[in-house]
């Protein structure tokens, strides 16, 4: 098998064991202000983003990354939530009669929803978790423009690790098979451009982490429910800054405001 290295061409001794793996999160806020209103979000978020839903998504990052599926589980929660699962691997068919096992490249692909609401402030959140791990040549953040896209993500949260190691020809073990510095390198500048971003990176073990916050901030885009049309002045300028902080603490993933 050949394969890249930081820009080379590699000759490996046979199967390229490396594991790539992306966690992805996104989380879209909104203000409901009425116990029907948060209710009614709860219930938008289930019907728009339902496993059938995140099934077509799963497909698709499927078929970006050149990989093919062996089995797909879906499943709706009750009261909320959805799940799927799609066990994958890099092109290969398993033949009749032979263990599916044999032909596996070791990859999955996983997507979880988590609608929630607080009575007490008003602001819904809906966050959305997916994992991609691959092995061998296919490689999970081709699919990063598509996911970021097929959600209203007011917060990307991303974490990507490169795990093990394969062999060249010689022997020679050989622990990163592409070139990285940032995981914003595999994101578009038309994408990039709508969002603050910046990144803590361990170059030496292969572990690379981005947080992306949209920099523009409409109001009118985070309130759900028809009571908002009627909000004055005044409640427009404190929900803006209650927001406006509930959007910074989950982007620092931590209660930065509390008194």
């Amino acid at each position: 098998m050949i394969n890249k290295c930081r820009g080379r061409k590699i000759k490996l001794q046979g199967f390229n064991n490396l594991t790539k793996s992306l966690s992805f999160n996104i989380y879209d806020i909104c203000y409901a202000r009425s116990k029907a209103s948060q209710n009614d979000y709860l219930e938008y978020i289930d019907e728009v983003y339902n496993s059938k839903k995140l099934r077509s998504i799963l497909e698709e990052v499927t078929a970006i990354i050149q990989a093919t599926i062996i089995n797909i589980s879906t499943q709706d929660y009750e009261p909320r939530g959805a799940s799927v699962t799609v066990l994958i691997n890099e092109g290969h068919q398993a033949l009749p009669g032979q263990s599916i096992t044999a032909h596996l490249d070791k990859s999955h692909i996983a997507a979880h929803t988590y609608p929630e609401t607080n009575p007490h402030s008003g602001i819904s959140t809906f966050r959305v978790d997916i994992d991609v791990s691959t092995c061998g040549m296919i490689s999970p953040l081709r699919a990063l423009d598509f996911l970021i896209d097929s959600f209203e993500s007011d917060i990307v949260l991303m974490d990507y690790r490169v795990r093990g190691f394969t062999r060249d020809v010689n022997g020679r073990k050989i622990y990163m098979d592409h070139d990285i510095s940032s995981i914003q390198d595999y994101i578009s500048d038309e994408i990039l451009k709508k969002y603050m971003a910046y990144d803590i990176n361990i170059m030496s073990d292969n572990v690379f982490h981005t947080k992306m916050m949209l920099k523009n901030f409409r109001l009118e885009e985070y309130l759900f429910g028809p009571e908002s049309e009627s909000i004055g002045p005044s409640n427009r300028t404190r929900l803006r800054a209650v927001l406006k902080k509930e959007i910074q603490e989950i982007f620092e993933c931590r209660n930065i405001f509390e008194d």
